[in-house]
């Protein structure tokens, strides 16, 4: 837990709270929370494992302290299924609305409804803020991420087991009192940083903190870590908060329109097969199937993959949309259940060249860098 009572009682009392102050979203309805509140602003932060939770907590500790504000953080670690995940609750209390001799007591956990400002860092964290009841329609504002990262539940499942990407922003919508989301993740990988600086940013676009753009920015420079990458990051989470139109991309949408994928010269024979015989519907997932378990095996266990298949289209029913489906969850579950995944194929995909070479691609590494 950090505080400023220490630093106060060494160094005397700073000067009051910054005049400048953000225009907020709406044009004004939302009032920045200021001294006239005499009471403490409080943050709750949710987010996973490496992606800067704990820097974007300091941040604001660090923002408030060097601005008049006494500040409190507490972190509750946990697990969300994918990594560890934890819930950062800070609060700040106006030096100038303190009396004389005396200190704020502030909270140690998140109060449900009583929360000011929630930040998720991933849309499911977003859900769990929700489900946790720290978002309130009268009071949060909330920014949140839209990208996923998929629960172990999400991936076992043996059809679609994705949790709505659409029902979780519509309930964020309809909960809090300003909702603020777009793509972070992908803002921060755009600008070579992590999520929490551009997070960062679109709370100082909210306007829901009484400190002003620059006040936020040095706090960044004073951290003196990657500080040209998380001003760029920045930045372009302000930009986008500030945004009239902010992009809420849904991770469950469908696939939309689809096209026969290259399988390969080995393949043409079972390729052209699908195309001749079956539901052009189904062609993706068969194309997909076939490549799979010739992987697996060879051509001749993809070629019995589609001879278990072709007596199925004589029992369709007269229902072309219920045949499509059925056919190609059928096609689908049967490639599964014939690429079994086993120790030796759980190795033998673990160390290919091909998936270091995609890990690779994924953390952005440097050819002076080693991959462990």
């Amino acid at each position: 837990m950090s505080t400023a009572a220490d630093s106060l009682q060494a160094n005397g009392s700073r000067a009051g709270p910054p005049q400048a102050k953000p225009v907020p979203l709406d044009g004004g309805t939302r009032h920045a929370l200021t001294n006239r509140d005499a009471r403490s602003i409080t943050i709750a932060i949710l987010a996973m494992g490496g992606e800067g939770g704990g820097v974007l907590a300091d941040w604001l500790v660090d923002l408030a302290e060097q601005n008049g504000y006494y500040a409190q953080t507490t972190s509750v670690p946990g697990v969300a299924q994918r990594t560890g995940a934890t819930v950062y609750y800070l609060e700040m209390f106006p030096e100038a609305a303190t009396p004389a001799g005396c200190m704020p007591v502030m909270a140690l956990s998140p109060v449900p409804g009583e929360v000011d400002v929630v930040i998720a860092s991933e849309l499911m964290e977003a859900g769990r803020a929700l489900q946790r009841g720290l978002v309130s329609a009268e009071r949060t504002t909330f920014v949140a991420s839209t990208h996923r990262v998929f629960s172990m539940t999400e991936r076992t499942a043996m059809g679609d087991g994705r949790v709505s990407s659409d029902k979780l922003l519509a309930g964020a919508r309809a909960a809090a009192q300003q909702f603020i989301s777009a793509d972070f993740a992908q803002l921060a990988e755009d600008s070579g940083s992590l999520i929490s600086p551009s997070l960062y940013g679109a709370l100082a676009a909210t306007g829901r903190l009484p400190f002003s753009r620059e006040q936020f920015e040095a706090t960044i420079r004073r951290g003196g870590v990657g500080v040209n990458a998380s001003l760029k990051a920045f930045a372009a989470g302000f930009a986008v908060a500030q945004s009239s139109a902010i992009p809420a991309v849904a991770a469950t949408s469908g696939p939309g329109t689809v096209h026969m994928p290259a399988v390969g010269a080995r393949l043409a024979g079972l390729a052209a097969r699908i195309q001749q015989h079956f539901p052009p519907a189904c062609h993706v997932t068969l194309a997909a199937g076939i490549v799979r378990l010739a992987d697996y095996q060879d051509v001749a266990y993809a070629d019995s993959y589609l001879n278990r298949l072709q007596p199925l289209l004589a029992r369709l029913p007269d229902d072309a949309a219920l045949a499509t489906d059925l056919l190609d969850d059928t096609a689908r579950h049967l490639a599964l259940w014939m690429s079994y995944e086993d120790t030796v194929r759980v190795a033998d995909l673990k160390t290919r060249r091909s998936r270091f070479a995609r890990v690779g691609g994924e953390v952005n590494l440097s050819s002076k860098q080693h991959l462990g």
